[in-house]
Protein backbone atom coordinates (compact mmCIF):
# COMPACT_ATOMS: atom_id res chain seq x y z
CA UNK A 1 0.00 0.00 0.00
CA UNK A 2 1.28 3.59 -0.74
CA UNK A 3 0.19 5.35 2.41
CA UNK A 4 2.33 3.70 5.12
CA UNK A 5 5.72 4.66 2.82
CA UNK A 6 4.14 8.05 2.20
CA UNK A 7 3.65 8.21 5.89
CA UNK A 8 7.22 7.32 6.89
CA UNK A 9 8.41 9.71 3.98
CA UNK A 10 5.72 12.47 5.98
CA UNK A 11 7.60 12.00 9.34
CA UNK A 12 11.24 12.42 7.42
CA UNK A 13 10.03 15.39 6.44
CA UNK A 14 8.33 16.82 9.43
CA UNK A 15 11.17 15.60 11.80
CA UNK A 16 14.16 16.84 9.27
CA UNK A 17 12.53 20.57 8.92
CA UNK A 18 11.44 23.01 11.94
CA UNK A 19 7.89 25.09 11.28
CA UNK A 20 8.08 28.30 9.59
CA UNK A 21 7.27 32.13 11.77
CA UNK A 22 3.90 33.93 10.70
CA UNK A 23 5.99 37.39 10.55
CA UNK A 24 3.13 37.87 7.80
CA UNK A 25 0.38 37.86 10.29
CA UNK A 26 -1.43 34.90 7.76
CA UNK A 27 -4.62 35.02 10.05
CA UNK A 28 -5.89 37.34 9.15
CA UNK A 29 -6.13 36.59 5.82
CA UNK A 30 -9.01 35.43 3.78
CA UNK A 31 -9.69 31.63 2.48
CA UNK A 32 -8.72 33.40 -1.16
CA UNK A 33 -5.60 34.72 0.15
CA UNK A 34 -4.50 31.68 1.91
CA UNK A 35 -5.50 29.70 -1.51
CA UNK A 36 -3.43 31.96 -3.58
CA UNK A 37 -0.41 31.47 -1.59
CA UNK A 38 -0.43 27.87 -0.88
CA UNK A 39 -1.53 26.40 -4.33
CA UNK A 40 2.21 27.94 -6.29
CA UNK A 41 3.48 25.71 -3.58
CA UNK A 42 1.51 22.82 -4.06
CA UNK A 43 1.81 22.86 -7.60
CA UNK A 44 5.75 22.98 -6.77
CA UNK A 45 5.66 19.74 -5.04
CA UNK A 46 3.87 18.04 -7.32
CA UNK A 47 5.71 19.31 -10.48
CA UNK A 48 8.59 18.08 -8.40
CA UNK A 49 7.10 14.25 -7.86
CA UNK A 50 6.07 14.41 -11.73
CA UNK A 51 9.49 15.22 -13.07
CA UNK A 52 11.60 12.73 -10.20
CA UNK A 53 8.82 9.95 -11.71
CA UNK A 54 9.18 10.89 -15.19
CA UNK A 55 12.88 10.74 -15.47
CA UNK A 56 13.16 7.39 -12.98
CA UNK A 57 14.74 4.77 -15.19
CA UNK A 58 11.62 1.98 -14.28
CA UNK A 59 8.87 4.55 -15.60
CA UNK A 60 7.33 3.22 -17.91
CA UNK A 61 8.11 -0.20 -17.68
CA UNK A 62 5.31 -3.09 -17.31
CA UNK A 63 6.39 -3.67 -13.70
CA UNK A 64 6.77 -0.24 -12.62
CA UNK A 65 3.46 0.99 -10.54
CA UNK A 66 2.57 4.86 -10.23
CA UNK A 67 2.25 4.05 -6.64
CA UNK A 68 5.96 2.96 -5.98
CA UNK A 69 7.26 5.70 -8.24
CA UNK A 70 5.79 8.17 -5.92
CA UNK A 71 7.21 7.13 -3.00
CA UNK A 72 10.74 6.40 -4.43
CA UNK A 73 10.12 10.01 -5.39
CA UNK A 74 9.64 11.53 -2.18
CA UNK A 75 13.50 11.97 -1.03
CA UNK A 76 14.49 13.99 -3.86
CA UNK A 77 11.34 16.81 -3.46
CA UNK A 78 11.68 16.98 0.36
CA UNK A 79 12.51 20.64 0.27
CA UNK A 80 9.41 21.79 -1.58
CA UNK A 81 7.05 19.15 0.51
CA UNK A 82 8.26 20.64 3.32
CA UNK A 83 7.46 23.99 1.93
CA UNK A 84 4.10 23.37 0.52
CA UNK A 85 3.38 21.64 4.79
CA UNK A 86 5.15 24.82 6.05
CA UNK A 87 2.67 26.96 4.23
CA UNK A 88 -0.26 25.06 5.12
CA UNK A 89 0.94 25.25 9.06
CA UNK A 90 1.10 29.04 8.76
CA UNK A 91 -2.05 30.26 6.58
CA UNK A 92 -4.09 27.45 8.24
CA UNK A 93 -2.86 26.66 11.71
CA UNK A 94 -0.59 23.80 13.04
CA UNK A 95 -0.79 20.64 12.20
CA UNK A 96 -3.02 21.60 8.63
CA UNK A 97 -0.29 21.02 7.02
CA UNK A 98 0.37 17.37 7.61
CA UNK A 99 -3.37 17.18 7.44
CA UNK A 100 -3.45 17.81 3.97
CA UNK A 101 -0.59 16.21 2.77
CA UNK A 102 -1.79 12.90 4.50
CA UNK A 103 -5.32 13.36 3.22
CA UNK A 104 -6.49 15.43 -0.01
CA UNK A 105 -2.99 15.99 -1.37
CA UNK A 106 -2.03 12.39 -1.46
CA UNK A 107 -5.75 11.10 -2.64
CA UNK A 108 -5.26 13.04 -5.57
CA UNK A 109 -1.73 12.92 -5.85
CA UNK A 110 -1.44 9.40 -8.32
CA UNK A 111 -4.18 11.23 -10.68
CA UNK A 112 -2.63 14.59 -10.63
CA UNK A 113 0.77 12.74 -11.64
CA UNK A 114 -0.75 10.40 -14.32
CA UNK A 115 -2.05 13.43 -15.50
CA UNK A 116 0.89 15.39 -15.56
CA UNK A 117 3.40 12.52 -16.92
CA UNK A 118 1.04 12.19 -19.99
CA UNK A 119 1.33 15.76 -20.98
CA UNK A 120 5.09 16.23 -19.91
CA UNK A 121 7.81 15.58 -22.68
CA UNK A 122 9.81 12.56 -22.57
CA UNK A 123 12.74 12.43 -20.95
Amino acid sequence: MILAPLFGATMTIVVATGPIDDPAGAAHLSAQEKSAATQPLVRSATECIVHAIITDPNYGKAAARLGDLIVASMPSCVAPMRAMIDAYDQYYGDGSGEAFFMGPYLDLLPKLVGEASRKAPAP
